[in-house]
C-alpha cells in the first residue's frame, strides 16, 4: 500500500526549490535528482531567472514551473505581468501565481476576480497554478470563494500554500478545495498540496482525498509541492522507510 502511494506521489510531485540563496549549482542537483532511478517527477518548481537553467537540464517529459506573486501576493498587476512574461520566455511550461489572499480577506472579491482573470489571459498557454495560502485565509467560506475565484478565471490548478506561511497544505483545507472543484463540474480543474508534506504516509492521506472527490489521481489533475517528500518516496521504493502513519497533517 505504501509503495502504491510512494509511485504516485512521484508520478505527481513538483520537486521544488524556492530558497532566497539557491544558486546555479543547487538548480544543477534539483534537476539531477528530479530524475529518480525509479521515474521522473512531474515537475521542477524554480525561481523565475532559474527556468532557462532548468529547461536545458531536464527532458522535455518533466516539466518546468517558476513562481509569480511570491510569496507576498499583492495585488500590483503591471509587477505580475511582467514576472509571467519573463517566465514563458525563459522557456517554462507551468507558472505558479499567488492569489492576493490579503485583498480577498479585506473584502476586495472584485478586484482579486479582475486580477486573477488578468492572469490567465496573459499566461496562456502555460498551466497556470493559483496559490490561495490557505493557511493565512484559515476560514473554509474564505478558502472556497478563493478556490471558487480561481477555477472562474480558467486556473488549471488551484494550489494550497507557498510554503512560507506559518501554515501550508493541510487536510481540512484541501477537503474545501476538492470540494469546490467537483462542485464545479470542471473535468480538467486540478488540486495542488503544497508545503509540510514530508513523507509517503502524509501523502497517502492526500491521495485517498484527492480519489474520493475529483475521481483522478495523476500529475494532469493532481501534483504535490514538496522538495523533502523525494527522500522518503526514494526510501520506500528502496524498501528502506520506517515510516508507517501519518503525522499531524
Amino acid at each position: 500500500m505504501l509503495e502504491q502511494a510512494a509511485h504516485q506521489a512521484l508520478a505527481c510531485l513538483d520537486l521544488t526549490s524556492l530558497n532566497d540563496g539557491d544558486t546555479a549549482a543547487d538548480i544543477e542537483a534539483l534537476c539531477h535528482r528530479a530524475q529518480t532511478a525509479h521515474g521522473p517527477v512531474a515537475a521542477v518548481c524554480v525561481w523565475p531567472h532559474f527556468v532557462t537553467q532548468a529547461r536545458a537540464l531536464l527532458p522535455r517529459t518533466v516539466r518546468v514551473a517558476a513562481v509569480a506573486n511570491f510569496p507576498d501576493g499583492s495585488l500590483d498587476l503591471q509587477r505580475v505581468l511582467a514576472e509571467v512574461s519573463a517566465i514563458a520566455q525563459a522557456g517554462a511550461d507551468e507558472v505558479d501565481v499567488v492569489l492576493p489572499y490579503r485583498a480577498l480577506k479585506a473584502g476586495q472579491s472584485s478586484e482579486v476576480a479582475e486580477f486573477l482573470a488578468e492572469v490567465r489571459f496573459a499566461t496562456r498557454p502555460l498551466t497556470l497554478k493559483v496559490i490561495i495560502e490557505s493557511g493565512e485565509l484559515k476560514d473554509p467560506e474564505l478558502i472556497a470563494e478563493a478556490t471558487r475565484l480561481a477555477l472562474v478565471a480558467g486556473a488549471d490548478f488551484v494550489k494550497t500554500s507557498t510554503g512560507k506561511s506559518a501554515v501550508s497544505a493541510t487536510l481540512e483545507a484541501a477537503r474545501v478545495m476538492l470540494r469546490e472543484i467537483q462542485s464545479s463540474g470542471l473535468a480538467n480543474a486540478g488540486f495542488k498540496a503544497s508545503g509540510g508534506i514530508r513523507t509517503v504516509a502524509d501523502a497517502a492521506e492526500y491521495l485517498r482525498l484527492v480519489q474520493a472527490t475529483i475521481g483522478t489521481v495523476s500529475p494532469q489533475r493532481f501534483r504535490f509541492g514538496a522538495s523533502g517528500l523525494l527522500n522518503d518516496i526514494e526510501a520506500v521504493l528502496a524498501g528502506k522507510s520506517a515510516a508507517a502513519s501519518p503525522s499531524s497533517y
